[in-house]
């Protein structure tokens, strides 16, 4: 195990950045089975195919959007502020979600998809400008490494586990799930 990982100048952006990788897989695949079963229905006579396609664009949107805009906001305000808000905001979208899964509301989850995506999209370029403050010169390139290895071990490992948690739990348990990763995260 590299002596990066475990530095108490790394690891914690390390696990939160992981965490909310893996929240982001989490939510929006359980959501995406739900609906693909029929557990979810729209209300307006869509496909569940139409509707999964809709909830990978609700969730890239805010990439789209925002991504310059968030790296501009990165390059020129506190870092650790912005991290510490965007993991705020990501506490009461999860909780927002938790209502929308109890409630069986749809828009309610495809709301709370779509800021998922912008909260994604503010906290990234923040994670990438933390790194130079944190870490010497020689160690950038395996803590980029170390930080792009957990979000891909993060998405399959969220994008399973959100599956499982659509396919053998139930709405409570994913909305507690998905806000008690994103308390972890903080």
């Amino acid at each position: 195990m590299s002596g990066l990982l475990l530095a108490p100048r790394f690891l914690p952006l390390f696990v939160t950045q992981f965490l909310g990788a893996f929240n982001d897989n989490v939510f929006k695949n359980a959501l995406v089975v739900l609906i693909a079963f029929g557990a979810l229905r729209s209300g307006t006579g869509m496909s569940p195919a139409l509707m999964v396609n809709l909830c990978a664009a609700l969730f890239i949107l805010p990439f789209l959007l925002f991504s310059a805009s968030s790296g501009r906001l990165a390059d020129h305000a506190d870092k650790a502020a912005i991290a510490r808000a965007t993991k705020l905001l990501e506490i009461a979208v999860m909780a927002l979600a938790g209502v929308g899964f109890l409630l069986h509301h749809l828009p309610l989850l495809l709301l709370a998809l779509f800021l998922m995506g912008l909260q994604s999209t503010l906290f990234g370029p923040v994670k990438y400008a933390l790194l130079p403050q944190h870490l010497h010169t020689g160690e950038l390139m395996r803590g980029n490494s170390w930080i792009e290895a957990a979000t891909f071990v993060a998405i399959l490992l969220g994008t399973v586990g959100g599956g499982l948690l659509a396919a053998f739990g139930s709405e409570a348990v994913l909305a507690i799930a998905c806000l008690l990763i994103a308390l972890a995260g903080y």
